[in-house]
């Protein structure tokens, strides 16, 4: 494709509420925004692990107009990776200034008007465990945030959703983020309906295929 057919092609894109909500909740987790115009324009890059491919092919089937090509596979240190990259457009702008505002990725604090339940699904198909079978409760893997931001987020899951959580320590400097037991039958409720079948293990339901 041309780069008259591209610009006429991105013109017309728009993000409709649901891609907002995604996006949202895949940058909590594993999504990343890449700028290579200094800030004008931001493309979102998702990546995941081979065993999550069903995941991947449906976020690229939720933003398939938006991603120029199809999902790719590459391999790092013997682990088989695939992911998307979307065009870059400058409606991704307003994301790339509240979740890079210090240059590194971050919980912005506008996070309370972004999250929604699919939201935080999205956040738990990225970084969320079942925290043991024999303590039936939700655990979210959130190791490259600060406590500050964390404890910000509790309040907003509180507020907005009436979840709650706690932080736990991993060696002194990293954080993960609890759903207190008496939370976690509603958290489930919350998030079930937007969890894939193949991220279902992820809730207890059931274990994925070998």
């Amino acid at each position: 494709m041309n780069t008259k057919a591209i610009r006429e092609l991105k013109r017309d894109l728009t993000l409709t509420k649901r891609q907002h909500e995604i996006i949202a909740g895949t940058l909590l987790g594993d999504g990343h925004l890449e700028t290579q115009d200094g800030g004008k324009t931001f493309r979102l890059k998702i990546e995941h692990c081979d065993a999550q491919k069903d995941y991947l092919n449906w976020l690229y089937q939720e933003f398939k107009s938006w991603i120029p090509s199809q999902p790719y596979t590459k391999v790092k240190k013997d682990n088989v990776y695939v992911g998307v990259r979307t065009y870059s457009h400058k409606a991704l702008q307003t994301y790339g200034k509240i979740f890079y505002k210090n240059g590194r990725k971050e919980i912005p604090k506008v996070i309370e008007r972004l999250l929604t339940p699919l939201s935080l699904a999205i956040w738990f198909m990225d970084d969320g465990s079942l925290k043991s079978v024999r303590h039936r409760t939700y655990v979210i893997h959130t190791l490259g945030y600060s406590r500050r931001e964390l404890e910000n987020i509790q309040k907003i899951l509180d507020k907005k959703f009436n979840l709650q959580t706690s932080l736990h320590s991993q060696k002194g400097k990293y954080w993960r983020l609890y759903v207190k037991s008496q939370s976690a039958e509603k958290f489930k409720q919350l998030i079930e309906p937007y969890i894939l079948p193949s991220m279902r293990y992820k809730l207890g339901n059931k274990m994925p295929k070998v």
